[in-house]
């Protein structure tokens, strides 16, 4: 009983002392870089590391904070697994059900059944090509597309997504566009979500386009081939 007692004791002290650790670690990198916010700090299996969560990315340093390892992977020699890039995958994880999809255009194609956000610029290329090469070649799935102009690079985006989205039908004006480069002859005014887009991207750290959302929470960014997409589909369906 008295080995338990200890055992479990010991247990809460080299608990106590982890998340001290990891306190002090977050203030050591936040003085360092007081622009950026730490969102988490979690100790590694590995040689003493802290994975540090902040700007979107994981850094690593050590307790004295004496280096960092930015944009690097920390990859486990047995098992051959990306540990950084599972990480951020879990860390960067989205509550698809707290989505405004009602400031999105929906566009269902077959039967709908699985579900996919995207925040697109109507003047980015890559946005253009993940619709055309790979979406197309998708079904069953309905399409929720956050209109995210993105002013510094496209100056008229912001004026085309207006016109998009005024449009009487806004599905067809959107394949217009993304398909054909055909906008709405005519003029409309109504009231735009650009602005809540804007603050919902920044939100939830979406900070380019495109980007795409899964069921699951996952996130995936540029236009990669329609066979990731369709892998991802099935497994966000599956949970």
């Amino acid at each position: 009983m008295l080995k338990k007692i200890i055992s479990i004791a010991l247990m809460g002290a080299f608990s106590t002392l982890a998340i001290a650790d990891e306190a002090s670690v977050k203030k050591a990198v936040e003085a360092a870089y007081p622009k950026f916010k730490v969102e988490k700090v979690t100790k590694t299996p590995y040689a003493g590391l802290y994975e540090v969560f902040m700007g979107g990315q994981i850094i690593y340093t050590d307790e004295k904070l004496t280096f960092l390892i930015a944009e690097g992977r920390l990859v486990d020699p047995k098992t051959k697994k990306d540990i950084t890039g599972e990480r951020l995958e879990e860390l960067t994880k989205i509550d698809f059900s707290s989505l405004p999809l009602d400031q999105a255009i929906k566009v269902v194609k077959g039967n709908g059944s699985r579900k996919l956000v995207v925040f697109s610029d109507v003047d980015c290329p890559y946005c253009k090509r993940l619709e055309r090469n790979e979406i197309a070649n998708i079904t069953d799935v309905t399409v929720y597309t956050f209109l995210y102009p993105i002013e510094q690079l496209h100056p008229d985006a912001a004026n085309k997504s207006k016109l998009i989205w005024c449009a009487k039908d806004r599905v067809k004006a959107w394949d217009n566009w993304i398909l054909r480069d055909q906008l709405p002859s005519t003029a409309a005014t109504c009231d735009v979500p650009i602005e809540k887009v804007g603050q919902l991207a920044k939100k939830i750290g979406v900070s380019s386009t495109p980007t795409l959302i899964f069921a699951d929470g996952k996130r995936m960014l540029g236009a990669q081939p329609y066979k990731e997409i369709e892998r991802m589909l099935t497994e966000a369906a599956k949970k």
